[in-house]
């Protein structure tokens, strides 16, 4: 498998925006010169106009056109013609001329004033000359040819009759000045590009550096797996300094997941070994002496294993995420249930609803009903190891929430403690064997059970004096079909 070649983001940064200023500053140099060249045809065309309307005049006065003193044709080239197109004057050493509508540099014997061929009825008197238009293209003047825009003067003659005035203005300065413009525009651009460059890659190297920092911490602490380590945070309150707060929480959840995963490990080994290592002596024994064999204490380790075990499993299974289902669970049909097994226990369990548990009714909460079942076993067991003579359970709903409370009459837990309980393998009272006090783990799983299920569990004083402890759940009020 062919790996990609590794491209930085300083380097993919640099590059993109040395780009969008080289675009940028195309676009603009492109618009500077179109406005550089029309500013430049503009001041041409106003220059050849007064040369046009100046030479209209003379005509207006009655000059006739051999007499009229026609500027140099280098400079403003300048052909009259009638409206026929031919040639009534040009300037001198004018030998071809486009541009203009007519290519006629040679006039004939000129009439006078007045005279035209096409207006022999025309009569009137001089008139003003009038710009009509103006257009570009070039002439030749003594074998050189150059480039010029004409403007055309419309004018009428003391006899009325009607002539054009074309008259040029070169171009070679507007065509100096924009190939200047462009030289300098394109000497220019490799340097501002490169400035662009450069600045770019300083600022994004030291706007990264922070991140750098943060990619080589987390490179060592996945070498030394030493999850205590955190990265360092910038002083800045940026992107990069949220994303190394972040990361440190990550780290910090990640370290406090496998520091409980490896305390788990150990406990669960250290729960297993105690019933494992009894049930071995037992089936060793009774190898031995078969009637020694105490098959009731092996029925009750193994026994004990398989509780274990389901705990352990169902822990597995909450810490992996396993989402509950949605069935609608009767929590006082649930408890009866759960309390109907136990009637040869010592202690009375009494249950107290606040609504009637009829089908589809009373007070219910939505998720498995197995896992469910599992906390309120969980809560029984653990009231019947403390309680002394009676658990009341009581079943009742407030506001969206479904409640339910196992009170026992025992000696309670101590206010300081009452977080305690709920962590994996805990036992308040050590004086109490493994066989009666049990893991440590029905009120752990209880919780996260809850918690799953979008409630809480928690611990108070009941009023007996013992431990009271409240399940909340989310109250489901339309019964669903028959799930999990």
């Amino acid at each position: 498998m062919s790996r990609r070649p590794f491209a930085s983001v300083r380097a993919k940064t640099t590059l993109g925006a040395t780009l969008v200023v080289a675009l940028a500053l195309i676009a603009a140099g492109i618009a500077v010169l179109l406005s550089l060249s029309g500013n430049l045809a503009g001041r041409a065309d106003a220059e050849a106009d007064g040369v046009a309307r100046e030479i209209a005049a003379r005509i207006a006065t009655g000059t006739p056109y051999p007499a009229l003193d026609l500027p140099d044709g280098d400079d403003h080239p300048v052909q009259v013609v009638d409206r026929a197109g031919r040639a009534l004057a040009v300037s001198k050493g004018l030998t071809a001329i486009s541009g203009t509508g007519s290519s006629d540099v040679r006039p004939e014997a000129s009439p006078s004033p007045g005279q035209d061929d096409d207006d022999d009825d025309d009569s009137g008197t001089a008139g003003a000359g009038v710009v009509t238009g103006h257009a570009q293209g070039r002439a030749t003047v003594d074998g050189t040819s150059a480039e010029y825009r004409f403007a055309e003067v419309e004018v009428t003659d003391p006899e009325g009759g009607t002539v054009l005035v074309h008259a040029g203005a070169p171009l070679a300065a507007q065509r100096d000045a924009v190939r200047t413009a462009s030289f300098v525009m394109l000497a220019g651009l490799p340097v501002l590009l490169a400035v662009v460059g450069a600045v770019t890659w300083l600022v994004t190297r030291r706007a990264l550096r922070p991140v750098e920092s943060i990619r080589r911490e987390m490179s060592e602490i996945t070498a030394s797996q030493d999850l205590s380590r955190r990265v360092p945070e910038p002083g800045t309150h940026d992107e990069v300094a949220r994303l190394a707060r972040t990361t440190n929480e990550t780290l910090a959840a990640l370290e406090t997941s496998v520091e409980r995963q490896r305390r788990f490990v150990a406990d669960a080994s250290h729960e297993l070994r105690s019933p494992i290592a009894s049930l071995r002596t037992q089936l060793e024994v009774g190898a031995a002496h078969p009637e020694l064999l105490d098959v009731p204490g092996a029925v009750e380790d193994t026994v004990r294993l398989q509780r274990l075990a389901a705990d352990l499993l169902l822990l597995a299974r909450l810490d992996a995420g396993e989402r509950p289902g949605r069935t609608r669970v009767d929590l006082a049909e649930l408890v009866r249930a759960e309390s109907a097994g136990r009637t040869g226990d010592r202690v009375e369990v009494r249950v107290e609803s606040a609504a009637d548990p009829g089908p589809g009714e009373g007070v219910g909460a939505a998720g498995s009903r197995a896992q469910l079942g599992r906390v309120v076993a969980n809560l029984l067991d653990n009231a019947r190891r403390h309680a002394r003579r009676r658990i009341t359970v009581t079943v009742r709903a407030e506001g969206p929430w479904a409640l339910l409370e196992v009170a026992d009459d025992g000696t309670g837990v101590p206010e300081s403690e009452r977080e305690r309980v709920f962590e994996r393998f805990v036992r308040l009272d050590e004086a109490r064997t493994r066989d009666e006090g049990g893991a440590g783990l029905g009120l752990a799983i209880a919780r996260d059970v809850a918690r799953r299920h979008g409630g809480d569990l928690t611990v108070t004083q009941a009023p007996s004096g013992g431990a009271c402890f409240v399940l909340r759940l989310p109250r489901a009020e339309d019964p669903s079909p028959a799930g999990r």
